[in-house]
């Protein structure tokens, strides 16, 4: 069973409007700023948050967007050249919750957490896409994300309600403590054919429809899903 905290603190709660991204001609909601007072959460996740393309965000299995502060520090030295403002304080990674004490190795897929009134679940890791690299103004972001293994996680909403800044997220329940998303981080980006641990992962009821299904495919195919599309800006 991994370790960690089981009851820490939302230090932040934040939502954005979908917007024009740079220059791609694309929308992205991955701006996000700090929600002040109680905000309603339903099965699409906070009031008010936006998501710019549906097909590849938010929805049930990706309501919430829970991102580890304890990782700033990590990316500020990684990234001298970043915005300074920009890792100064939680957002810089379309969060919805920032949190610190809790990372990867601390959370498995489908714990149920307690977050002010609502029930959350984690449903799968992130995936990270082309967007983070024009919001970070790195050509590669997107691939150092993944490669780091600090992703930051979703969660699916079991019982609505309301949640703020301030409130304690408390862990409630731990049915898979085998699969700490680190090890299914792992086994997704690096032991990419591992058949065992794919046969596992294809066998997690909790986790998200679609990672059951990639997991099925790579099981099937013995190949490896091309990521350019998803870590790669259109056009270069």
């Amino acid at each position: 069973m991994t370790g960690g905290a089981t009851d820490v603190t939302i230090d932040a709660v934040l939502a954005g409007p979908s917007a024009p991204l740079g220059t791609t001609g694309s929308f992205s909601a991955i701006v996000k700023a700090p929600l002040d007072g109680p905000i309603a959460v339903g099965p699409n996740g906070l009031e008010g948050d936006e998501q710019a393309d549906r097909r590849h965000h938010g929805g049930p299995e990706k309501a919430v967007h829970h991102y580890a502060f304890d990782h700033y520090t990590g990316w500020r030295q990684d990234l001298p050249d970043a915005e300074p403002a920009l890792l100064a304080r939680p957002g810089a990674f379309g969060e919805n919750l920032s949190t610190a004490g809790l990372t990867e190795t601390d959370i498995c897929v489908g714990d149920l957490w307690r977050a002010g009134s609502v029930l959350l679940q984690v449903s799968q890791a992130r995936q990270p896409c082309w967007k983070l690299n024009h919001r970070f103004g790195a050509a590669d972001m997107a691939r150092r994300v993944q490669a780091s293994g600090r992703t930051g996680w979703y969660y699916r909403v079991v019982e609505p309600g309301v949640i703020a800044a301030g409130d304690r997220l408390r862990m409630i329940e731990r049915p898979h403590p085998a699969w700490p998303l680190a090890r299914l981080l792992r086994a997704f980006y690096v032991d990419r054919l591992d058949r065992d641990a794919l046969a596992g992962i294809a066998e997690l009821d909790a986790l998200s429809p679609s990672w059951r299904a990639l997991a099925r495919r790579r099981l099937e195919r013995g190949v490896v899903e091309d990521w350019a599309a998803r870590l790669e800006s259109p056009g270069g």
